[in-house]
């Protein structure tokens, strides 16, 4: 495990380390995007652990708590959220990037980014399981995307909806703090994510 990027902005503490050698990361661009993302729903305070893995460790990830048996995209895990403050997590997988970025006409590095974002969105509150709420969520990955200078595909991009864990869906918030830290490989030493 590699620490790619540790910033504290206003109170807003980002860690970002890649656990996998199939794809750089540019952690300050990752980290543009979450704050992008936090500032824009007015998070005062965030804890924001980023891991960037790959498919067989999200596969791992995503079949344990979502009984999913397939790699994804991103996952999101919502460990604590109280008026502006948040505390959470997000996997992302470099080799999906990797195999689906030139289905879009982009480099793996911005497919990469819109999870990112994507994983982030579901952090402060969006979902993507209707119709409605996946359209809502293009619309706010094409305006960040926009804010870092990228030009989101014409052809939206189709992706199952991404797996969103909230405090007693699916796990426990105390499930979730004990168990994603050790799947992969907090960036913070007191394991409290």
């Amino acid at each position: 495990m590699t620490m790619e990027n540790r910033v504290d902005k206003r109170s807003w503490e980002i860690a970002i380390c890649s656990e996998q050698t199939a794809l750089p990361v540019a952690a300050e661009r990752m980290r543009e995007a979450i704050v992008g993302v936090l500032d824009e729903a007015s998070i005062a305070s965030a804890e924001i652990s980023l891991a960037i893995v790959d498919d067989v460790t999200i596969h791992r990830l995503n079949r344990q708590y979502l009984d999913h048996d397939y790699a994804t995209d991103v996952l999101s895990f919502v460990l604590e959220h109280e008026d502006d403050h948040l505390v959470g997590e997000i996997v992302a997988s470099a080799e999906t990037a990797l195999a689906v970025s030139t289905e879009y006409g982009w480099d793996a590095e911005t497919e990469l980014l819109l999870y990112v974002i994507h994983g982030t969105l579901h952090l402060v509150g969006y979902e993507d399981a209707t119709e409605d709420d996946r359209a809502e969520m293009r619309r706010l990955e094409t305006r960040h995307l926009a804010r870092l200078g990228v030009t989101a595909p014409k052809q939206p991009v189709p992706r199952q909806p991404t797996s969103n864990l909230v405090n007693g869906e699916s796990i426990s918030s105390e499930d979730a703090a004990a168990s994603i830290p050790a799947a992969v490989g907090s960036t913070r030493g007191d394991n409290k994510t």
